[in-house]
């Protein structure tokens, strides 16, 4: 199980990598984020779950930049990211790598042309190196040589996945975001897509923020959990302690008939 795994230095404090404060979003007249506190912590996978619709998505894409804040800060890498010039935020989104929902490929271009994407905006690369570093990435996520020349309509649902890890692994990122990474994937192929998240967060030593409704992701691969609720985080922490919290929607959310027996077990 993942929360038996260690992050950091041991015996050394958890070093905060993302840390949001008082996070207010909205949308017109609606409030998503009510004043919302998380820390990311170096080198931990982080699963974040709550309700459909109720913000899970918004938290990520707000870290990112592309939803707006109300108020509240949001730190990255210990840096206020509302400070940066425009020159210290592109070196900032070199820095972290995106899985968005559903893969979110370009359909007009080969795996192989999707992955180069994010290198050709951010670095100078002959077209051989380009090639070269985009089939480690397709290697890297499992992915047969061949998928690289195929269209994203030609890739079954997990290849796909994988395409998508590979072009937000293609410049080496220290933090990796993931938007429901096994959503649409049959049980067996989510536990692959699961066991691949783990061996790439351990080889390369990433810091992960998991947005999933994944029990088995959660039970598997991550250190903690984070649960939102309201616009808050309400409950936080590994995932014995998830299953221990007394929190209604917590505790109907891994205490559920939907829930796996084994964590009725583990918090009995």
């Amino acid at each position: 199980m993942a929360g038996e795994r260690t992050f950091g230095s041991p015996g050394a404090q958890p070093e905060p990598i993302i840390r949001v404060h008082d996070l207010q979003v909205g949308f017109k007249d609606r409030l998503v984020l009510k004043g919302l506190d998380l820390d990311v912590y170096r080198g931990e996978i982080l699963g974040f779950v709550g309700p459909s619709g109720q913000g899970k998505s918004v938290l990520t894409r707000t870290i990112l930049g592309l939803i707006p804040k109300r108020a509240g800060t949001i730190e990255v890498f210990g840096q206020d990211v509302d400070a940066l010039s425009v020159p210290e935020r592109r070196a900032m989104e070199q820095r972290w790598g995106v899985l968005f929902q559903q893969g979110a490929l370009f359909s007009a271009l080969t795996v192989r042309q999707n992955v180069q994407v994010p290198m050709r905006e951010y670095l100078t690369l002959s077209d051989r190196l380009l090639d070269e570093l985009a089939m480690l990435k397709i290697e890297m996520v499992g992915l047969k040589p061949d998928a690289a020349d195929k269209l994203p309509s030609e890739l079954s649902g997990g290849m796909i996945k994988r395409a998508a890890l590979a072009r937000a692994l293609s410049l080496d990122p220290e933090i990796l975001f993931l938007d429901e990474p096994t959503s649409g994937l049959d049980p067996i192929g989510a536990g692959e897509f699961d066991e691949l998240i783990a061996t790439l967060q351990k080889t390369l030593g990433l810091t992960v923020f998991m947005v999933t409704h994944d029990l088995d992701s959660l039970y598997t691969v991550c250190d903690r959990v984070a649960a939102l609720g309201d616009g808050h985080v309400i409950a936080r922490g590994p995932i014995e302690e998830m299953l221990a919290s007394d929190h209604p929607w917590v505790r109907s959310y891994f205490h559920g008939k939907r829930a796996r027996a084994v964590m009725g077990t583990a918090a009995a």
